[in-house]
């Protein structure tokens, strides 16, 4: 998974506080985008004109925790995410490595200490950084314990596939295989997947084909949303809670930052089938061999109305994509692009693209943002509602941050 910024200021989103409740939170889901949008265009008046930044990148290594049990030949998904990131403590670029919490506890993220750069030093050091933040995960370790770099635990929602066992299921996932409690305790993840849950009416669906030979059984369900015949799963959980490895750059300006994102679009399906490396979902051999489908699908919150199932009434689009899928649209204009590229009827919020272009935004990028906001925001802190649009982006951060298209 590749992302681009060319902005300064930092927007990560995984902040403290109380969260709402989608009950609570739709009722201000057009201020949050309203002021999402202005804190955008405050940032881009920013830096529109900003040039000769450095190319910096990192990578980030999301790592699965596991327990062996060697008496019962049994390995499962340790829960001890959060007690390892106590025992890292504060972040010490000096040492090579950062360490973040992921969705699920039994997963830790790692990047390196500071960014690389452009030179072919930072290239030759990238192995050996990702060795050295191995090593320094390894050493916390008790010696029935170790990490793995696996996208998918194969056993992932089969059984009692955590230590400590928890009992699947609870008031947040709701699900028949995932338990609420091998979230990770930060609130923005359950809060997301509540959230994600309640506004779409229902619990994800999520059906991958089975691979079959001559032995394999019809899988049957009780749920009106599973398939017969193929591997189902209901939680968020299935897909947030595989690993992966992505990069992240700092362009040198806006207009690099915006051929970059194009050109990932043609690179990255690519390298998701060189690397493909996930063919087992809930312990079933599957006929895909990669996670992207599964963590779309995870991810995906539209109601029966944007699904084109019901009229519109409530809703204002017909959604035809997850908010974590595919692109939709190039939003360079260099001297290499052809209009006949951007063959998808587009679906994005008109209002919100004319504001964007009044203010100067360029056609392409104006039309990308306000395709990102036709989703609604998940995560809304309670305290950081009425903010000042020219200091603080979690507004912009809480649609950017939760429409992963690649």
């Amino acid at each position: 998974v590749v992302s681009t910024q060319s902005t300064g200021n930092k927007m990560g989103f995984l902040t403290d506080g109380k969260t709402l409740d989608w009950k609570k939170a739709k009722e201000i889901v057009n201020y949050i985008k309203t002021h999402g949008v202005q804190q955008f265009l405050y940032n881009y008046k920013r830096v529109k004109h900003r040039a000769n930044d450095s190319l910096l990148w990192g990578d980030e290594i999301e790592y699965y925790i596991v327990k062996f049990d060697d008496a019962q030949k049994q390995v499962k998904l340790n829960l001890r995410a959060q007690e390892l990131l106590e025992l890292l403590g504060e972040d010490k670029p000096e040492s090579g490595a950062l360490w973040r919490p992921e969705y699920a506890n039994f997963m830790i993220e790692g990047t390196p200490g500071v960014p690389y750069g452009c030179f072919i030093d930072c290239f030759l050091s990238v192995q050996s950084n990702m060795k050295n933040r191995r090593k320094i995960l390894e050493s916390i370790l008790e010696n029935d314990e170790a990490i793995l770099t696996l996208t998918n635990f194969p056993l992932l929602g089969v059984g009692s596939f955590t230590f400590p066992p928890k009992d699947v299921g609870g008031p947040v996932t709701q699900s028949l295989y995932f338990p609420d409690e091998a979230i990770h305790p930060h609130h923005r993840f359950s809060t997301l997947t509540r959230n994600i849950r309640e506004r779409k009416g229902r619990k994800v669906s999520i059906n991958m084909p089975i691979f079959k030979d001559k032995n394999t059984p019809t899988l049957k369900y009780d749920s009106p949303d599973a398939k017969e015949g193929y591997i189902y799963m209901d939680s968020m959980g299935f897909g947030m809670g595989m690993c992966c490895l992505q990069t992240t750059f700092q362009c040198c300006n806006i207009e690099e930052a915006k051929y970059f994102y194009d050109q990932f679009h043609v690179i990255c399906p690519i390298m998701l089938a060189l690397t493909a490396a996930t063919p087992i979902f809930r312990g079933y051999l599957s006929d895909i061999d990669t996670r992207w489908d599964v963590i779309s699908a995870a991810m995906d919150d539209r109601t029966d109305e944007e699904l084109g199932l019901k009229p519109l009434n409530n809703d204002r689009f017909v959604i035809k994509k997850s908010r974590f899928s595919s692109i939709d649209f190039y939003i360079s204009r260099g001297p290499k692009f052809k209009k006949e590229y951007n063959d998808i009827d587009l679906v994005y919020d008109k209002d919100i693209c004319n504001t964007l272009e009044a203010a100067g935004v360029d056609e392409g990028l104006a039309k990308h943002i306000a395709h990102l906001f036709i989703r609604d925001p998940l995560v809304i802190y309670e305290d950081k509602i009425e903010l000042d649009d020219t200091n603080f982006s979690d507004h912009f951060e809480n649609i950017q941050s939760t429409n992963w298209q690649t």
